[in-house]
């Protein structure tokens, strides 16, 4: 008896949270490996706006861009389809969001969820292969991770993070060459504030400016340890006696003695996080009044995870790895999955992806281990850098033209929609 082959089912991508300077390479991972599997997979849709772009109909059809615009994903930094700062309810608090997803899934045969995001995203990734099946929808959905706060649980580290800090490391190595041709008759301290809501890893990273080849009298103030004046101001003093100058990096989550964010600026996003920023400067000014030195800092900001022109070859290579093997996870029949990377060994660095079931990841956060950081709490273990050394390794510059690098734009052409009804959200 003849059998009748089912049809392909399209699939749904999309970006969420705050974007990298290599979460392009995961999507052009995804979208190249879906390619490969026709017989499988139909086309693959992407979300504008990250899961906005599901519950609105707001969808693109990456079948119209060329292999070549797909390709140049990997050398362009940010998200190409946009991201958002969405998180969705419960099914009990939201059902209508649960079942507009749902209709819109009908609605464009899509049968794959593949969303590309941190601790937040997997949570809505593993809330979507639940109501898939309490709603009668079959929909495999596979997180893809990424986030430059290192802080996914399972992975060994996260896509998007080796970038950040080969940015940070580079950057204060940089400034710490300026701050000391400086230090005899003007500036004497610098500070660069860098992201890290609740883990200190990415100002860990900042550390790595400071080896025995390139000494840097640095101190590092981590969101792990209590930042404690009277102690800092001492520290930062004999710097200054011992080298002419000081370097201090810093987390936007730094804590006070009594627990709470030193920038906690009263905002808070729509995942519910307080919108952080401005401890470097304040963390400057206290050092002017109690010691009277003279300063400069910078925030780091949006430029430490938008710097696709110092990313690491390391981070790349993982970013594409992780959207290649979501697609594979899915086509084996994994569901509510995370493709994990596991370290095989330092010297030589290897690795490998593992599958983490995202019951354990979602909401989870993981920490920077005590061990990373100095008796002092000022520095980095040599434990820190055997971890840190190899997520910098390896450089992949973007294409350069006339002097600055190229870029891809998508033309991002709309699905047309096949909803009457309108979603607000």
């Amino acid at each position: 008896m003849a059998t009748t082959k089912s049809k392909p089912r399209n699939a749904f991508y999309a970006q969420s949270g705050g974007v990298t300077a290599v979460i392009n390479a995961s999507a052009a991972g995804v979208i190249e490996t879906a390619r490969k599997h026709k017989n499988r997979i139909g086309r693959v849709y992407a979300g504008r706006n990250g899961i906005i772009g599901a519950l609105t109909e707001d969808l693109i059809d990456t079948s119209k861009e060329s292999a070549a615009a797909i390709a140049a994903l990997k050398h362009t930094p940010a998200g190409a389809f946009g991201s958002c700062r969405y998180k969705l309810k419960s099914f009990e608090e939201s059902r209508a969001q649960y079942e507009r997803l749902i209709e819109v899934f009908r609605a464009h045969d899509i049968g794959y969820f593949f969303y590309n995001g941190g601790n937040d995203s997997a949570d809505t990734c593993l809330k979507v292969s639940q109501i898939s099946e309490k709603l009668g929808y079959p929909v495999v959905a596979v997180h893809v991770p990424k986030t430059v706060d290192n802080d996914l649980a399972i992975t060994d580290n996260c896509p998007g993070f080796g970038s950040v800090a080969k940015y940070v490391a580079t950057s204060m190595r940089e400034a710490a060459f300026d701050v000391a041709s400086m230090a005899k008759t003007s500036t004497r301290l610098f500070v660069m504030e860098v992201m890290g809501r609740h883990a200190g890893w990415i100002t860990a990273a900042v550390g790595l400016a400071d080896d025995a080849n390139t000494p840097i009298p640095l101190l590092l103030l981590f969101p792990e340890v209590r930042y404690d004046e009277a102690k800092f101001m001492a520290a930062v003093d004999a710097k200054v006696k011992a080298f002419g100058y000081c370097c201090i990096g810093v987390s936007e989550g730094l804590l006070a003695a009594d627990g709470k964010l030193m920038s906690d600026s009263g905002v808070r996003d729509a995942f519910g996080h307080a919108q952080l920023g401005g401890v470097g400067p304040m963390i400057a000014q206290r050092v002017k009044d109690t010691l009277g030195l003279k300063y400069h800092w910078a925030v780091a900001d949006y430029l430490q995870r938008a710097a696709r022109h110092l990313a690491s070859k390391t981070d790349l290579d993982q970013s594409y790895a992780v959207g290649k093997a979501a697609v594979e996870l899915a086509l084996a029949g994994h569901n509510a999955v995370m493709p994990a990377i596991r370290r095989v060994s330092d010297k030589p660095y290897r690795w490998t992806i593992d599958i983490a079931p995202l019951s354990k990841v979602a909401n989870a956060e993981k920490m920077l281990p005590r061990d990373f950081i100095t008796a002092d709490g000022y520095g980095i273990t040599a434990k820190a850098r055997r971890y840190l050394a190899p997520l910098v390794k390896g450089e992949a510059p973007p294409p350069f033209k006339d002097g600055l690098p190229r870029y891809v734009r998508l033309r991002n052409a709309p699905v047309p929609r096949k909803l009457a009804t309108p979603f607000d959200v």
